[in-house]
């Protein structure tokens, strides 16, 4: 029952993000075309489809929710993140970048390019030293192997590279 406490209350990040800021910042949310409702929406099926297998995964695997105070207690570098470092983010961004296009919004775009820069200072400064303080050689094998936002074409695997 605790964990799903935390899992519950980690959904506050994601909420936030692609809901009630875009409901601050965006005040006529109207459809105005039938092509950018099918296009955005597509989109949007997209980004949700790589949060919820992350989240999955931060569960699963990594013992863990998708929040920084209660991160995983185990690296993980296999199915999306074998891809990518951050496919939270890269869902969350993708589902922004959707809902720019279902409701045709600079303003959520623009929003969705001030969460990738929020995020990616804080990768930097704070969540990737402190996974090698965390995780060690592994995580910087794996960092060295894996990009922070451009997907790899192959996935990184350990026993082929984690040496």
């Amino acid at each position: 029952m605790k964990n799903i406490i935390k899992q519950l209350i980690s959904f506050i990040l994601p909420i936030t993000v692609l809901i009630i800021i875009p409901l601050g910042i965006e005040k006529n949310i109207s459809i105005k075309s039938s092509f950018a409702l099918i296009i955005g929406f597509s989109i949007i099926l997209i980004g949700l489809y790589a949060m919820i297998v992350t989240i999955s995964t931060f569960i699963r695997i990594g013992k863990g929710t998708l929040a920084p105070w209660n991160p995983t207690r185990k690296l993980i570098i296999s199915g999306m993140h074998g891809y990518v470092r951050n496919p939270m983010i890269m869902g969350v961004m993708t589902v922004l970048i959707g809902e720019s296009i279902v409701i045709l919004s600079i303003k959520i775009l623009v929003w969705a390019a001030v969460f990738f820069l929020i995020n990616n200072i804080y990768f930097v400064i704070y969540e990737e030293p402190n996974l090698e303080k965390k995780f060690g050689d592994e995580y910087r094998e794996y960092k060295k192997n894996v990009p922070r936002w451009i997907p790899r074409l192959k996935p990184f695997t350990a026993n082929s590279e984690l040496k």
